[in-house]
């Protein structure tokens, strides 16, 4: 392996890694806390986006505290775009790159169709590869973006001619603001999935009306809630063709129960019948089994109990036929099998060779991999 291949599988295996050991870091909170970052200020674009209304009685200073409020509809009980209504992508260029070291050019894209809730895609593509596959890479709550800007990580993603997209989930990082700290990503779990499978349509939408992505070969790496996210989008939006999940968290009775993602001082509100009713509806446990994906790969890491073991069993349980599931005892053993730097090759595989058809968002196999076995089949 050449000097600088093996960093850039150093750099992929450095940063799933440090998702796993994030959680260990967190597993007891401060207590009151929440686990929730700082409010982080969100810069908006000076321009309004096209999803404001005009005030009525605005023109004779008679306007309400209700008038003033932009009537964007989003539905959080299903993660297809029915129900939902959004204004057009109002897209801001923030940055771009030249052609970094022969290898990839970068970009920034502040695209928004909600109000004050502006979302920066960082979107890579190899260099001299016209309208390339496009892979999004959606990791766990509470990931930071800098992993997108990092030079040797890019290289990495744009390997053998992929595009990579990448962007924080809903009430992460700088998208997380103006919102009390008692709410965070699992206090309103229903919202922050239902909302970013309805960011990965649009943004698929967005890929599309841009013209330089082949958008018939089109997949998602998730990770953890990331992998949540992957599979309600997929469900529902026939576009994505190759799924290729880790750890997704799933099957909130027994999640909420044992993740140490929750502190323990909030774990008994997640566990009232009422939460557990409320936020049924974006339980990747409900629409794991419709998968029509033709492609789905499920990894587990026994160790990592962020999901739990038993929320681990019942995902696998509920997983489609066609479905790949991949078996890690620990971190250890999954580190083992993607130093090497094959760790996307079974994802960049799957979406080289889909072919499908366009389309606009309105038994199983096994293989079990232990600290013992270090070669499995990818």
């Amino acid at each position: 392996m050449s000097d600088g291949l093996r960093k850039t599988c150093t750099v992929f295996v450095a940063f799933i890694i440090s998702s796993f050991l994030m959680a260990r870091a967190q597993e007891v909170p401060a207590a009151g806390s929440g686990n929730t970052p700082a409010p982080a200020q969100s810069e908006v674009p000076a321009q309004l986006p096209s999803n404001y209304r005009v005030v009525p009685g605005a023109e004779n200073g008679n306007i309400s505290s209700e008038s003033l409020k932009p009537k964007i509809v989003e539905s959080w009980i299903t993660p297809t775009l029915e129900g939902s209504h959004f204004g057009p992508a109002q897209a801001m260029k923030l940055g771009e790159s030249g052609v970094v070291d022969n290898v990839y050019t970068h970009e920034v894209q502040r695209v928004m169709w909600r109000v004050a809730d502006p979302i920066d895609l960082y979107i890579i593509k190899p260099a001299g590869v016209k309208n390339p596959p496009v892979i999004l890479y959606l990791y766990s709550y509470p990931f930071e973006t800098d992993r997108f800007v990092d030079q040797d990580f890019c290289k990495f993603l744009v390997r053998n001619g992929f595009a990579a997209v990448g962007f924080a989930s809903a009430l992460t990082a700088n998208r997380y603001h103006d919102r009390p700290f008692k709410e965070w990503f699992v206090s309103e779990i229903r919202e922050s999935l239902a909302t970013t499978a309805h960011d990965v349509q649009l943004t698929l939408n967005y890929l599309s009306e841009r013209g330089d992505f082949d958008m018939n070969r089109v997949g998602i790496f998730g990770d953890g809630s990331g992998a949540s996210i992957a599979i309600l989008a997929a469900a529902v939006d026939p576009r994505i063709k190759s799924l290729d999940l880790l750890n997704p968290w799933g099957d909130w009775p027994d999640w909420v129960a044992k993740s140490t993602r929750i502190p323990e001082n909030e774990r008994p509100d997640f566990q009232k019948q009422d939460w557990l009713d409320a936020n049924a509806p974006m339980d990747p446990l409900r629409w794991l089994p419709q998968l029509t994906t033709p492609n789905v790969r499920l990894q587990f890491v026994k160790s990592v109990e962020i999901t739990p073991r038993q929320a681990q069993e019942k995902i696998e349980a509920a997983a489609p036929k066609q479905a790949k599931i991949v078996h890690f005892d620990d971190t250890t053993a999954f580190k083992a099998v993607v130093a090497d730097g094959s760790g996307l090759d079974w994802l960049k595989d799957h979406v080289r060779g889909d072919t499908v058809h366009q389309y606009r968002a309105s038994g199983q196999g096994q293989a079990n991999i232990s600290s013992q076995s270090k070669s499995p089949q990818q």
